[in-house]
């Protein structure tokens, strides 16, 4: 683990792939670290926002350190890297994408397969990123591991589910993007007058299923 400084008000800790990410995420979750106000993980880093009138950041550090060697010794403390349970949502999905077939043929699998394979596993919010309210989803099929379109598209249309790598999502709004789209849900997974806004938090648990066009 590699442990930045920024500047008085957050530490950085960079880790080697998402499970080490979410395990060190879900035991700092239960750890009191005084002075830090927010812990915001992503793909493989983690970042602790600290309250500069609070925080000791070497103290910190030293028990951000304490707790990530813990884990390396006892890595049955980090199984499954689990979050904290934020409740579950179902989301209904039509499974027209555009790059469904191609996803077929990238897994080995029908069409049909990748479909029950996408809505008969449970997915969870690792984290947010790229857009407000996109939440990366993993822990489906692993048979769904796909690379990132060749070429990325400059319109992705809200509501737009896809794959990359190891990860699912949900367009939360019209931008550009460059996952492999395999269908579309009408359910508003960002909306500003909603508290909380964003409907795919960190530690919320996510079953898609099939709907009719």
């Amino acid at each position: 683990m590699r442990v930045l400084r920024c500047a008085d008000s957050g530490l950085l800790l960079e880790l080697d792939d998402p499970d080490g990410v979410l395990a060190l995420y879900a035991a700092l979750t239960s750890e009191e670290l005084p002075g830090v106000t927010d812990l915001v993980p992503a793909a493989r880093t983690l970042l602790l926002r600290l309250d500069p009138q609070r925080a000791d950041v070497a103290e910190i550090e030293r028990m951000v350190r304490a707790v990530h060697i813990d884990h390396v010794d006892h890595p049955e403390h980090a199984e499954g890297g689990e979050l904290p349970d934020r409740g579950r949502v179902i989301v209904p999905v039509c499974y027209d994408g555009a790059d469904l077939t191609e996803v077929a043929r990238l897994t080995g699998l029908s069409e049909r397969d990748v479909v029950h394979a996408h809505t008969t596993t449970e997915w969870t919010v690792a984290f947010g990123g790229f857009a407000p309210g996109f939440g990366y989803l993993v822990g489906g099929d692993g048979r769904l591991r796909v690379s990132r379109r060749s070429e990325s598209r400059t319109r992705v249309p809200a509501g737009a589910v896809g794959l990359a790598g190891e990860f699912s999502g949900i367009y939360p709004r019209e931008s550009p993007g460059g996952w492999q789209l395999i269908g579309r849900t009408d359910l508003r997974i960002w909306q500003v007058d909603r508290d909380p806004p964003a409907l795919l938090r960190p530690g919320v648990r996510v079953r898609f299923e099939e709907v009719g066009p």
